[in-house]
């Protein structure tokens, strides 16, 4: 996970960005040849209805997902959450996936983590889970010493507010601290558990797998309901399904907007007319190069970049994400900015897209 993000303010062409390539190229970096394959993706692809997704049929795609968004939405988390899973159990089948998204609040006072948080309630073939995401202020990547001095009090705020979860959702899983991490062990063997912890002080979360669909549809509503009366961003993931099955989908609770994300395969240069095809109200992203900083930098602590090219609107933008800052962060917007010829904003992604 790179959460080290600049990106360019302004707009460039699609020929201004290949020539980025070229600069790069100048410099004994590798980027992409306009015409290789690379992977582009979709997302935020607001559609009028399913069928739109044909216009990518020139291209080959996989990872097709339709979300329904909800802005501003004040009805109710189990009646939601309950129609999305009924839907699924009629058309459920290897490879089928949905879920349901909706924030809640850790009660606590925390300096190191957002009261905000995610949470998760999802079907897969054959069995269910929650999903439950915390967010810190600030990214610090593995090997930074920024924030060191926090540790503890970042440490006692991932237990309390772990904790928080945990109580609302009544799960067997012990909350533990080792080597300065915290450590989540699920007292069920009999299921699966995942955590992920892509550094100290970012973003983190835990999944624990059930084989009863129904399990987790109560405690979820009472974790969702700590958000309270104020109106919530809530989202359903569909992946896998058939034209009817989407179509059961939308009557679940009509009025949601439609957007679609996936994974499209193409020549770099035919990156305009995916672009063109998703307009007027989708984005994507592919990678123009990918390197070690180390090769420009031989001074400084190594740190994974990537440059990546944005579309969106009709026009593309520059992005640059890093592992760490290889330089004092004073130093990294011109040094980025004398590395790809534009200027450059630190720019972070949100947490809960």
């Amino acid at each position: 996970m790179r959460e080290r993000r600049w990106e360019t303010p302004t707009t460039l062409t699609f020929d201004q960005a290949l020539a980025v390539g070229e600069r790069l190229a100048a410099r004994g970096l590798s980027p992409t040849d306009p015409s290789k394959d690379v992977i582009c993706y979709v997302e935020e692809w607001t559609v009028a209805s399913p069928d739109d997704f044909d216009q990518l049929d020139s291209w080959a795609t996989e990872d097709v997902t339709l979300v329904h968004s909800r802005d501003a939405w004040r009805g109710d988390f189990f009646l939601l959450a309950g129609g999305y899973q009924t839907v699924y159990q009629r058309h459920q089948a290897v490879g089928t996936y949905c879920s349901v998204s909706h924030p809640w609040l850790i009660a606590d006072v925390l300096k190191t983590h957002q009261s905000r948080s995610m949470l998760w309630l999802g079907f897969r073939h054959s069995h269910g889970f929650i999903r439950v995401r915390l967010q810190t202020n600030e990214v610090i990547t593995p090997g930074e010493a920024r924030g060191d001095a926090q540790r503890d009090l970042w440490l006692a705020e991932r237990r309390r507010a772990f904790g928080a979860a945990m109580a609302f959702l009544n799960l067997p899983v012990e909350i533990d601290e080792e080597k300065d991490h915290v450590v989540l062990r699920s007292l069920e063997r009999s299921v699966p558990f995942f955590c992920s912890w892509p550094d100290a002080f970012g973003p983190c979360q835990f999944e624990f797998n059930t084989s009863d669909p129904y399990e987790f549809l109560v405690p979820a509503s009472r974790l969702a309901a700590t958000w309270g009366a104020e109106p919530a961003s809530v989202r359903a993931y569909l992946t896998g399904f058939s034209d009817e099955a989407l179509e059961e989908f939308a009557s679940v609770e009509p009025g949601a907007r439609c957007g679609y994300r996936c994974s499209v395969h193409c020549p770099l240069d035919d990156i305009p007319e995916v672009l063109t095809a998703i307009a007027a109200a989708g984005r994507l992203y592919t990678t123009l190069c990918e390197f070690q900083t180390s090769a420009l930098l031989p001074d400084s602590e190594d740190a994974s970049a990537i440059v990546g090219l944005v579309g969106a609107d009709g026009a593309f933008q520059l992005e640059v994400r890093l592992n760490r800052a290889p330089l004092a962060e004073e130093q990294m917007a011109g040094w980025l900015e004398g590395l790809l010829g534009f200027p450059v904003v630190y720019a972070p992604l949100p947490p809960f897209p």
